[in-house]
Formats: structure tokens, sequence, C-alpha cells
């Protein structure tokens, strides 16, 4: 028979380590207190929508429409479209500060800059697909990942670049409202 003193110091771990645990589970949004005042960040986001087109033996692959969004370390954003190789006006907004603290904490506790900006290949059959790019510089260190969307390509794309993708879109959704 297990003594009660024995069990009581086995649970002691096991209360602190929930005590750690509950505040990470029940806080899904990262804290925008990671990132601090110091910090600088520009980014610059593109999206492609591509179609390949084929001329029996050769191929070339056309842009349909290109999304550029430009975010300064001070909030400006810039975004343009070009759409069939036509320039849109481009339009002029900004970002406000929890906004831009809140993306940059994002990037920083995640990761984002660490990634590889390794090439994810797309696939012989696919003809019409999005592909992306983000070129981050924070605080002097500049990563660029370049990534389709994921049925276009074999490879796993990592949750964190659509993270970021996503806060990027809603961003440009935002301005064209």
């Amino acid at each position: 028979m297990v003594k009660p003193i024995i069990i009581a110091v086995g649970a002691i771990p096991a209360i602190v380590a929930l005590l750690i645990i509950f505040p990470l589970i029940t806080k899904p949004d990262i804290p925008y207190s990671a990132a601090n005042p110091n910090d600088t960040i520009e980014i610059e986001y593109t999206k492609h929508q591509l179609k390949k087109i084929s001329f029996g033996v050769t191929e070339r692959v056309e842009p349909l429409k290109t999304e550029i969004l430009l975010i300064k370390n001070d909030g400006e954003l810039k975004y343009t479209v070009t759409k069939e190789g036509y320039p849109q006006p481009e339009i002029k907004s900004e970002l406000n500060e929890e906004k831009l603290r809140r993306l940059t904490a994002l990037i920083k506790e995640t990761g984002f800059i660490a990634i590889p900006s390794e090439s994810f290949p797309v696939k012989d059959d696919v003809t019409d697909y999005q592909k992306s790019n983000v070129k981050i510089t924070l605080n002097g260190k500049t990563n660029q990942v370049h990534w389709p969307e994921q049925n276009a390509t074999e490879k796993f794309i990592p949750p964190i670049i659509f993270m970021v993708e996503s806060q990027l879109d809603q961003f440009i959704k935002q301005i064209g409202e």
C-alpha cells in the first residue's frame, strides 16, 4: 500500500504544472506585450493569382492578379493591385499601434523570422493557383518565404505561415472596405 506522504509529494509537481499550463491553454492569442516599443518591423506581402498556359511543348506561368501590401514600422500601409498587367491606383492607410504590435508579437513569438525560405514546388498538374511571398525585416534581420496554396504543392506548409498570411489578408480586407 502506498503511503499518503508519497502521493502528496508526487502531486506537488502535477499541481505546479497545471498552474503553469492552465493560463497558456485558456489564452490562445499571442500576447502583444511580447513586442516592445524598440522593435522595428517592415513587411512586404505579395499575392499572385497565377495561371499556367501551355503552348504544346512549352509552358508559361502568367499572373492574372498581383496584390502587394507594404507595412512600414510607423504603421503606414500601402496596397497596390495589378490586374491582367494593368496597375490600379495605390491605396494608402494607417495601421494603429496596437495592431502593429500584435503583428510584431506574432512574428517574434512564433519564430517566423527563423523559418527557412525553402522552396515549395508546385505540382505539375496544377494550372490555376495562388502563390504568396512575405518578406519581413525585424530588428535588422530579414527573412523571405515563398509558398503556393496548400493544394498546389505536395510539401507540408507550416501553419505559422498561414497564420501570418491570414493576419495580412485581414489588413488587405480592411483597406478594401
